[in-house]
């Protein structure tokens, strides 16, 4: 069963006014926990589609993924 236009809408509600109620200090966390989990999910991936990669291969390709990202942003 597919959610409603209307729980996601009041999802996304609650959401922005969790965060509006973050102090600076939580939000700054928060970015950081945020990093470490999309990290997590493209370590997942990186194994989903490189099976027998080891840990260090995996940590590589991470590592080439998120350079790739920084230069699409124009980040140094």
């Amino acid at each position: 069963m597919e959610p409603t236009q209307e729980l996601v809408d009041s999802i996304y509600r609650e959401r922005v006014l969790r965060a509006r109620r973050m102090s600076f200090e939580e939000k700054f966390l928060a970015g950081a926990e945020l990093f470490e989990e999309v990290c997590q999910r493209m370590a997942d991936g990186i194994r989903f589609q490189f099976p027998d990669a080891d840990e260090t291969q995996v940590r590589d390709i991470l590592h080439q993924r998120l350079q790739l990202l920084r230069r699409l942003e124009g980040s140094p």
